[in-house]
């Protein structure tokens, strides 16, 4: 499979998962639900998302990735038709849970074809394209499902959804799905054995943190743009993202920060500490310095998402499926508990609150790269 292709298929899949997210507030006022309910949408496909990719990695760790990824595009099509007939809030929430479900399969089917087919430098270039396109798709999907909302109905986005993943999942042929695939552990309990590290645990726990803090922000920017700066149009909210994209472009920094640094590790506790720091300029009550501060806490995001992914495949003796499996696992984990406890706290605390919540998350981040870095300063 070409990469170019691979990356087409990443940016489609993720619209699927950040769609809803600048239209959370027009589903909490269509279907009268508290914004806590309404953040509950993303809740629902995280859950998932967060206990099934270690499963999924080693059911997956003996089959072909592409051929997984082409099922799981089908299924996805499917249901963002389905999403668009719902009537009845609980309705979404049952054809987010099964997105949830599928989201996995695709991820690990398409970093394992990357940890499958290339090693050392390429794998580290690879690895990052693969996470900006990413990137690209959450950026796009978020802004795309606001504008034709605003041009035409939010169902209009979902429905060209729909179409460009039948068209990918289609184009996925047969002399396409070939991959290389090596397993030298034959039973599950030997996988999770050689996940079991300390670097790697201390890797995983430190991507929890960091996807804990960006799912509660992004997840409820729409109501802190609402409540703190009067804006409400969902066009302004979606562009207001462009800060997110922005933020963004500072993960093609990653491989020359790299080498800039004595090690990864020592990389990833400069840039906790400066993802500490924009949380807490997010505080301010004015827009420009807000957005800044948007923008920085996005960028030191990437960056951290850029260097751990390749690291954890370099740190990790189990398949790449297995690997990726378990960094999708605790990525999402954070992503699900963050989607929904800050909100609580949002809604019967404040804002202030809200901010402080995802601070002392970041420093538990913090702490645990600094412990990598003094525990493995001789290992890469």
């Amino acid at each position: 499979m070409q990469l170019i292709q691979l990356l087409g298929c990443s940016v489609f899949i993720f619209f699927v998962l950040y769609a809803p997210q600048p239209l959370l507030g027009l589903f909490s006022k269509q279907f009268s639900v508290t914004p806590a309910a309404a953040g509950s949408l993303m809740t629902a496909t995280m859950l998932p998302l967060a206990v099934a990719p270690l499963l999924y990695g080693l059911l997956l760790a003996k089959r072909n990735p592409l051929q997984v990824l082409r099922i799981a595009m089908l299924i996805l099509a499917f249901s963002c038709i389905l999403f668009t007939w719902a009537t009845r809030f609980e309705l979404l929430l049952v054809i987010r849970f099964i997105q949830g479900l599928t989201l996995p399969a695709a991820l690990i089917a398409m970093t394992s074809h990357i940890g499958n087919n290339y090693q050392a430098d390429t794998l580290q270039k690879n690895m990052t394209l693969y996470i900006g396109s990413t990137i690209v798709g959450g950026y796009l999907g978020r802004v795309l499902a606001a504008s034709f909302n605003d041009w035409w109905s939010w169902q209009s986005f979902y429905y060209f959804m729909a179409v460009m993943l039948l068209l990918l999942a289609l184009a996925i042929n047969k002399k396409h799905r070939l991959s290389r695939i090596t397993v030298t552990v034959n039973s599950p309990l030997g996988f999770l054995k050689q996940l079991a590290t300390r670097p790697v645990l201390t890797l995983y726990g430190a991507i929890f943190c960091m996807f804990f803090c960006f799912a509660a922000l992004l997840n409820y920017l729409p109501f802190i743009l609402k409540d703190n700066f009067s804006i409400t149009n969902t066009r302004h909210i979606g562009w207001v993202y462009t800060g997110y994209l922005i933020g963004a472009l500072a993960s093609v920094a990653s491989p020359w920060l790299l080498k800039k640094s004595h090690s990864p590790w020592q990389l990833l506790v400069s840039v906790f500490a400066f993802y500490c720091l924009s949380t807490v300029l997010l505080l301010s009550p004015q827009l420009i310095i807000f957005l800044i501060a948007f923008t920085c806490f996005c960028g030191a995001m990437f960056i951290i998402h850029s260097c751990a992914a390749p690291l954890v495949n370099k740190l990790s003796q189990a398949p790449p499926s297995v690997t990726n499996g378990g960094y999708v696992s605790f990525y999402y984990s954070g992503g699900a508990l963050g989607s929904f406890l800050p909100g609580v706290i949002y809604q019967h605390y404040g804002f202030s609150a809200f901010i402080i919540t995802l601070l002392c998350v970041c420093l538990s981040g913090l702490a645990l790269v600094t412990q990598g870095y003094f525990a493995g300063k001789n290992t890469l």
